[in-house]
């Protein structure tokens, strides 16, 4: 067990939180409005609400027509003279999308790291790479994905680890943290909430917040998923911050 929680240390345990592109669907462009309507003629509407309260409600779900608000990072530290795990996070939250891409893509690139995310291969990772594309900054190497085999790419998902080749499945985050004991991260907003919160009560700080707890759960099942009890002992480092 003392080797696993010292590979642990190559791990970068990663969460997303995303909003639409703009705060009001008249701000896209004229051709971004145009795309828009045609996508959200193929969305589900059984509320039939209007297409702004359409694009404001689930444009963020989609790279093409959404950013990225914040991103939560997360890694493990154990010290064997002490017997003791640590796990220091960092959430990077710009007012500026480039910026908090731009500060990702360094951090990623200063480790041969291996990504961990709850559903990130259906959604995290390609979000990411599209955004950055978008944002023209070059694509980090651990994100770099064509060309690859399967087994080169550095990539690890708690949600497919869970399905056990059950390709029909899919299991909300909090559902295996309280199965696992795990405490909540949905005590003060989710996701559903990230657009109102970014645009209209301008707090990035309650969005990194959350966005960190997320992480910090993404962690704690994959320490269950080896056996180790949900609520083990960690020495939890947060260090959230508004670059405004």
């Amino acid at each position: 067990m003392a080797d696993f929680l010292s590979d642990l240390k190559d791990i970068l345990f990663l969460d997303i939180e995303t909003a639409s592109l703009t705060g009001h669907i008249d701000a896209l462009s004229p051709r971004l409005q145009e795309e828009w309507a045609k996508k959200s003629s193929h969305l589900s509407n059984e509320n039939n609400i209007s297409t702004e309260e359409l694009y404001f409600e689930k444009a963020g779900i989609y790279a093409e027509f959404g950013r990225v608000v914040c991103v939560g990072l997360g890694y493990f530290l154990y010290d064997p003279d002490q017997d003791q795990l640590q796990f220091r996070t960092k959430a990077i939250a710009h007012e500026e999308e480039h910026d908090t891409l731009l500060e990702l893509r360094e951090i990623l690139e200063k480790k041969h790291w291996t990504l961990c995310a709850h559903n990130g291969k259906e959604f995290d990772f390609p979000y990411l790479c599209r955004r950055l594309l978008i944002n023209k900054v070059p694509l980090p190497e651990v994100l770099q994905m064509a060309g690859k085999k399967p087994w080169e790419i550095r990539h690890l998902d708690t949600l497919e680890l869970w399905k056990f080749g059950d390709y029909k499945h899919y299991t909300r985050l909090e559902l295996l943290a309280a199965i696992f004991d795990i405490p909540s991260s949905k005590d003060n907003i989710d996701g559903s909430e990230v657009n109102t919160v970014f645009y209209k009560q301008r707090d990035l700080k309650a969005i990194a917040t959350y966005c960190l707890k997320d992480v910090e759960v993404t962690a704690r099942i994959y320490l269950a998923y080896q056996g180790l009890p949900g609520d083990m002992k960690i020495n939890i480092i947060h260090s959230v911050e508004n670059e405004g």
